[in-house]
């Protein structure tokens, strides 16, 4: 007799067990196949968009994921209140949970993923490792087996050889993953790989393997049916990584040849066969800078950065999900498949990259992508997103916003369109990731595609303080913002009601100064022309260089945050905030201080006291909003610079934080469990 999940029928109605934008994802296909959704929702996410989006939604429990998304039985009794006959895992959650899917096929629900084998097989990181050294497959040296407690964490690393990787067998998303480069590295990370993983997955079974430095993380995408049809639609490059979670995608990789290509998807490809996959998986590797290449793992799921395969190939992998879940054949063999152009993926976090990458949290006060496109040049914009203007960036859940991608015939044509999308992406209310995933675009390394999973630790070792300064971009900044000052001016001298014989006169010459990080710029700007195109002749005083003629035109108007401008005929687009004598500006991963005065103004300015900023240094802070899971020192203890002080847990990662240097506490302000907000003080020092 066949297994329950082979028996799939027409799906009609699909309960998605997940949330955010990959929830709005499979609603999207689903309702271009005429099938209807229905959500899940916990007390956080009453008001999220998937809700709104589906065409039924029903409760699930308390905020917290082990109290709602994580239940199975909660979920099955989703299914049966709506009479849904598939689920959609999406990724993360119940997505490669064995239990979960044998528990629908007992039912006789419909799993729109790989078969429970599978899952069973290749879910789970030790075993897909053992089958893989089985089978002949190139692993990266490691110990399997279950580890008890830190101790013994400590004495395999030993024996496999500093720097290890610690890792959570279950789940994925970076979640439940420390490096560790010594004996004291490995037992703290032995334990906080741990915790994350029972939270984050229900699993807190941990392995160690050799942590190979410096590789490319490359990973193949594969499509199966239940008719033993299993192919590869090429590759994508996800090297671009913060706390070992990808940040930038594309596709194809940059550093693969054909050969290379073909040898990893056809490996992938027979250890799909091996445990008879049947769904949308991908398999993911290390590759060395001689492009020898080491199984890592399979994620037996939909992946977060399945967009860019789409785009280069044309295929919806969620329909073909959902199709092989009903048990129809591939439509295409291996032949079929062809890789056009090439994409760029970009996960626009709610996390601070000035912060170490820590999360924010928050309402999102604006929220206004770049719309969804295809631009003149035939390149195309994309953004899966599970957001919206007004809503609530919850400290439960990942803080994943939006997906944003570009395709283009060749990678320059797909990197410039990132670009310009990224110059145009209004998000106001919490910190994000912007000016980082600007900053690496513009990276010279990026767009000669030289990039390894090490990029963020050589290019930023003292943590991300912004981009280099381009002086040509500096003055271009302050010539459109002379000219954004001079029509909130005019606008001003129109204003009724005021005094007679008292006509405000607004000069055509403004001294500007562009403020970024260790150098200020002084310029003189003219303006001539009065509407439309402006003729801004800018002259810099302090690179005795003669004067630059630019020709600006904008149809920015006072109150707009952001501010599209053509720079002599070329797109200069970047968002701003009016402060006191001018504005705050962002582009390209730089901050910009731009005052406008008149010139005499100017001269003022440089007798004017500069304020000092407080002194935080006998102070620990809370580096991001959450909860204090422990205090590891008491009053009157003295700490020694490194020591543990506390940990903090946000959106399911937790952080350790420590002393800076020698010092003794005076004072806690808090205790285990309080939840704090972004630089709360969390302890004294005596100074």
């Amino acid at each position: 007799m066949e297994e329950a999940w082979k028996l799939a029928v027409m799906i009609k109605k699909i309960l998605i067990a997940n949330r955010g934008e990959i929830a709005c994802r499979v609603i999207k296909t689903a309702r271009k196949m005429g099938i209807k959704t229905v959500a899940v929702y916990s007390d956080a996410d009453r008001n999220a968009l998937h809700v709104s989006m589906a065409d039924e939604a029903v409760h699930i429990g308390p905020a917290a994921v082990n109290q709602s998304y994580l239940v199975m039985d909660k979920i099955i009794d989703a299914i049966e209140q709506t009479g849904a006959d598939a689920v959609h895992p999406g990724y993360g959650f119940l997505s490669e949970n064995p239990e979960f899917a044998k528990l629908l096929a007992k039912k006789k629900i419909t799993f729109i993923c790989p078969n429970p084998h599978a899952i069973v097989s290749m879910g789970d990181k030790i075993t897909s490792k053992k089958l893989a050294q089985e089978a002949g497959v190139s692993c990266v040296p490691g110990h399997m087996g279950l580890i008890e407690d830190a101790d013994e964490a400590v004495k395999i690393s030993q024996k496999v050889g500093y720097p290890v990787m610690i890792k959570a067998s279950a789940g994925g998303g970076g979640k439940g993953m420390r490096i560790a480069y010594n004996d004291s590295e490995a037992r703290e990370g032995f334990e906080s790989s741990k915790n994350e993983a029972a939270n984050s997955f229900g699993d807190d079974r941990i392995f160690i393997e050799k942590f190979v430095e410096q590789p490319r993380h490359i990973e193949i995408q594969v499509l199966g049916d239940k008719h033993g049809n299993v192919i590869y639609l090429g590759e994508r490059e996800c090297s671009i990584q913060r706390r070992n979670q990808k940040v930038i995608e594309e596709a194809p990789s940059p550093f693969l040849d054909e050969k290379t290509r073909k040898a990893m998807g056809e490996e992938s490809v027979a250890l799909a066969k091996a445990v008879d996959y049947d769904s949308a998986g991908t398999v993911e590797f290390i590759v060395d800078k001689d492009k020898n290449f080491y199984f890592l793992e399979m994620n037996t799921r939909l992946q977060v950065e399945h967009p860019v395969t789409e785009l280069i190939t044309g295929v919806d992998l969620v329909e073909q999900m959902i199709r092989s879940a009903n048990g129809e054949k591939l439509s295409m063999k291996q032949k079929d498949v062809t890789l056009n152009g090439w994409a760029l993926e970009s996960r626009i976090y709610a996390e601070d990259p000035y912060r170490n990458f820590l999360p924010s949290i928050g309402r999102l006060v604006r929220y206004r992508p770049p719309a969804e496109q295809t631009l003149d040049n035939g390149a195309i914009v994309r953004n899966d997103t599970g957001v919206f203007e007004g809503g609530e960036i919850s400290m439960y859940y990942d803080p994943m916003i939006a997906k944003l991608c570009t395709w283009g015939e060749d990678r320059g044509v797909a990197l410039n369109a990132m670009k310009d999308a990224l110059d145009t992406f209004e998000l106001e209310g919490i910190g994000h990731n912007i000016p980082f995933l600007q900053a690496v675009y513009d990276h010279d390394r990026f767009e000669r595609g030289d990039i390894n999973t090490a990029f963020i630790a050589d290019e930023y070792p003292q943590g991300f303080e912004g981009a280099p300064v381009n002086a040509g971009h500096a003055r271009k900044v302050g010539a459109v913002c002379a000219l954004m000052h001079d029509i909130a001016e005019h606008r001003a001298a129109e204003i009724t009601g005021s005094l007679p014989n008292h006509a405000r006169h607004i000069p055509d010459e403004w001294a500007i100064e562009v403020k970024v990080p260790d150098v200020t710029h002084h310029y003189g700007a003219d303006i001539n022309g009065e509407e439309g195109l402006r003729t801004i002749v800018v002259d810099d005083a302090s690179e005795s260089k003669a004067a630059i003629e630019m020709e600006v035109l904008t149809a920015w108007k006072p109150g707009q945050p952001l501010v599209r401008a053509l720079v002599d005929n070329k797109p200069f687009n970047f968002k701003a905030r009016r402060v006191s004598e001018g504005y705050e500006v962002r582009h390209r991963g730089v901050d910009y201080k731009v005052a406008v005065r008149t010139p005499r103004g100017a001269e003022l300015a440089q007798l004017m006291p500069v304020k000092v900023a407080p002194d935080t240094s006998s102070m620990l802070l809370c580096p991001m909003p959450g909860v204090i899971v422990k205090l590891l020192v008491s009053e009157g203890e003295e700490v020694q610079g490194g020591q543990a002080l506390a940990v903090v847990e946000a959106m399911k990662m937790e952080n350790t934080l420590r002393a800076e240097k020698k010092s003794v506490v005076a004072k806690i302000h808090c205790a285990a469990g309080d939840n704090l907000a972004v630089d709360e003080v969390i302890m004294d020092f005596e100074v």
